[in-house]
């Protein structure tokens, strides 16, 4: 079964290799979509889709996040499948 889901993280996610360790761990799963910081309020915004339980399994790792990320707030929406071909590292 697919699924489609965006994420907000906030907290310590900028400037600690957040939206490569995404991008390493969401190729890993084959889950599709992108990461990119959001420079206005400093959160990290993902957008993952994919089979389900590989997009649970990629939900729980952004949670946790990277070594020396400290992830204080973490907001999902259920999102529309929009069939992404790849998982990208957006520059805003």
């Amino acid at each position: 079964m697919k699924k489609s889901i965006r994420l907000y993280l906030s907290g310590s996610v900028q400037g600690v290799f957040f939206r490569q360790f995404i991008k390493e761990n969401a190729d890993k799963r084959r889950v599709k979509g992108y990461v990119r910081n959001l420079s206005d309020d400093g959160r990290v915004e993902i957008f993952l889709e994919g089979n389900s339980e590989d997009v649970d399994s990629l939900i729980a790792i952004c949670k946790r996040g990277p070594q020396h990320a400290q992830i204080r707030n973490v907001e999902e929406k259920e999102e529309k499948f929009q069939d992404f071909k790849e998982f990208k590292i957006l520059r805003v």
